[in-house]
Formats: structure tokens, C-alpha cells, sequence
């Protein structure tokens, strides 16, 4: 085991972890969720929210498992995608004000994705235990995670419409 090994597989436990508590708060609060992605703008809010909590457990798993490491990177990338377009955009870097919290974090999130499904799952994982550690790195995993994102922009086309803020007046 290198360095790297070790270090790749510290990337994927914390970014498992983060994207399961993520995944549990979802899920333990599914109709504050579902009302919340209504809120901002997600046709099928119950779907949306159930999907979303289940998406992030599992892919939080596979992470920490090392288990088709650049297909559950790409499954982070893209729910950040649809975050970042969804919610954070307009608002900037910083997370600092809330509810308006900028792209720092999401950001971070996904470039620790691509970095992962670019370099791969290192020696401890099962995708190296299988053998498939190398045939999913690389440019194939450079490829997962763009078709990733046009999976989230497909989300975002099909359930997302900028919400419209209601006039203080009315």
C-alpha cells in the first residue's frame, strides 16, 4: 500500500461518509425534505426527496467500499451538479449566510469525485480486489462522470424550475 493508496482511500471514506449523514438527514426528515425540494423548485417533491436520500446512502457506501468507485463518484458529481444549479449558484462562494449558502461546499464535493473516479479507488477497495480498479479509472472514469452530469442536467430539465419569489406586497 503507498501513499496514495492511503490517501485515495481517505478521500472516498469522508466523502462516503459526508454524502450518507447527507443521505440519513434526508431520509429520517422525508416529508420536511420533500417539502423543502418543493420549496425550490423540484416538480415531484416525494419523489425527488426519497430518491435523493436513497441515492446518497448508497453512493456513500459504494465510496466507502471502494465498489464501482467512479460510477458512485459520478452519482456524487451529479447530485452536486443539480445542488449547485438547483440552489447554491446565485449566491456565491461562500456558505457563510443561510438560507442563502453558497457553492464551496458542493464545489469541494465534486471535484473530490472527478479526483476519485480520474484516479480511482487505490489498492484498498474491491474494485481493486476484483481486478477493475484500472479498467474504470482514467479517461472511462473522466467519461462516467460526464455522463453523469448529463444524467443531473436531465433531473434538472425534467423535475427543476427556477421558483419563482413571491412579491412582499401581495
Amino acid at each position: 500500500m503507498t501513499n496514495i493508496d492511503i490517501a485515495l482511500l481517505l478521500l472516498r471514506v469522508w466523502a462516503g461518509f459526508v454524502i450518507i449523514a447527507h443521505g440519513v438527514n434526508h431520509a429520517r426528515n422525508l416529508e420536511r425534505t420533500a417539502n423543502w425540494f418543493g420549496s425550490v423548485g423540484f416538480r415531484s417533491p416525494k419523489l425527488q426527496a426519497f430518491i435523493s436520500a436513497a441515492n446518497e446512502v448508497a453512493i456513500g457506501i459504494f465510496l466507502i467500499l471502494g465498489l464501482l468507485t467512479s460510477v458512485a463518484a459520478a452519482g456524487l458529481a451529479a447530485t452536486m451538479l443539480v445542488a449547485f444549479w438547483a440552489i447554491h449558484r446565485a449566491v456565491g462562494f461562500f456558505v457563510f449566510h443561510r438560507p442563502d449558502e453558497g457553492y464551496e461546499y458542493v464545489a469541494t464535493l465534486t471535484v473530490v469525485a472527478v479526483a476519485l473516479a480520474i484516479g480511482g479507488p487505490g489498492s484498498v477497495s474491491i474494485d481493486s480486489a476484483l481486478g477493475i480498479a484500472d479498467d474504470l479509472n482514467g479517461w472511462v472514469g473522466a467519461g462516467i462522470i460526464a455522463l453523469g452530469f448529463v444524467i443531473a442536467a436531465g433531473q434538472l430539465a425534467i423535475f427543476w424550475r427556477k421558483p419563482i419569489k413571491e412579491d412582499a406586497a401581495a
